[in-house]
């Protein structure tokens, strides 16, 4: 994205933190969701990989939100 909307070495460093900022924030989020599910009573089914696979559809959707704030 950087060499497409032809950046400079400023902004892609801006870039790359708001980035990695946001991805610890995703990953911190996800650990606290995943401590919520193992201490509830989720259906055999539904344990393990499955949940978890649901669980990032529907953070996804959560963020998919965020998408139409920042217009640049």
């Amino acid at each position: 994205l950087n060499v497409q909307k032809q950046h400079g070495f400023m902004e892609s460093a801006v870039y790359g933190f708001g980035a990695a900022v946001g991805f610890s924030l995703v990953l911190a989020l996800f650990a606290a969701v995943r401590e919520r599910v193992a201490a509830a009573d989720v259906p055999l089914p539904f344990q393990g990989a499955s949940i978890a696979l649901v669980t990032a559809g529907l953070m996804s959707l959560a963020f998919m939100g965020f998408s139409g704030l920042v217009k640049g």
